[in-house]
């Protein structure tokens, strides 16, 4: 897998499943520019890419202090991209949030924040970037979950959500295809990260949900980072030429089970 001369565009890359994605794409020699809510994030996740570039010579990542719920702010990404590095080869949709809440508690107002964070921007994001994935035959990985593919009780905006970017990347990959760009999603199970604590879950709950992992995943426990973003890196690279249209869980078999 090599991205040497590849610019590669990532979301919610201040933290979790997309700063480790931007750290493996660093190592493959890929130009990045990242995109995040948090400055002081987006700075970390830089240094890490630095360290871990094999080539001292290649450029900085371009860091984008963005809220991509703000439909003007999103449009100027594009530009500053082309501005820096003159084209866009891969577009990783990672940024994404969760909330709790079933069809008796969910409010409309959080409804409308998850579809809005979750598949608006990521919609508005791909129409901006695709002109330039068909000029470099690029591809588009997005980031949906497990809860994408199966039902699970309490996260019901949040399934939702992660069924429309399944469907998303299904439609999207038949519309590109001709014009040879492919577009895959990966389908994480639980992964540790500050997603579910950003949600709102307290240290001593979060410890508890990651001991439950041991017996709702396959595999036995919950998912490392790194461990997503070399799926992701997988599906964007010249690995997977013949793939496209793929929800690709990463879900430690998670997907496969049944309550017993």
């Amino acid at each position: 897998m090599d991205f040497k001369d590849k610019v590669v565009l990532i979301t919610g890359a201040s933290s979790g499943i997309g700063a480790a994605a931007a750290v493996q794409f660093a190592k493959l020699g890929a130009k990045l520019a990242l995109v995040g809510r948090n400055m002081e994030n987006l700075k970390e996740t830089e240094g890490k890419c630095e360290n871990a570039a094999v080539d001292d010579g290649s450029s900085a990542p371009l860091l984008l202090k963005t809220d991509l719920t703000d439909e003007s702010a999103v449009s100027t990404i594009i530009t500053e991209v082309l501005n820096k590095f003159g084209q866009i080869d891969v577009l990783v949709n990672n940024a994404g949030i969760i909330e709790s809440g079933s069809i008796e508690n969910t409010s409309l107002e959080q409804f409308d924040r998850m579809m809005n964070v979750n598949v608006r921007s990521v919609y508005q994001l791909t129409m901006l970037v695709v002109p330039e994935l068909i000029k470099t035959k690029g591809n588009i990985v997005n980031v949906s979950s497990v809860c994408g593919l199966r039902a699970f009780p309490n996260v019901l905006a949040y399934n939702v959500s992660k069924s429309a970017i399944d469907q998303f990347t299904r439609c999207v990959a038949l519309e590109l295809a001709p014009k040879g760009v492919r577009c895959n999603s990966v389908n994480p199970g639980v992964v540790v990260t500050n997603l579910h604590k950003r949600s709102g879950m307290n240290d001593d709950a979060y410890e508890k949900f990651l001991e439950h992992c041991k017996t709702t995943h396959a595999l036995g426990r919950a998912g490392d980072a790194e461990e997503v973003a070399n799926a992701i890196c997988f599906l964007a690279s010249d690995m997977a030429t013949f793939t496209t249209g793929m929800n690709m869980p990463v879900d430690g078999g998670r997907h496969a089970m049944c309550p017993r």
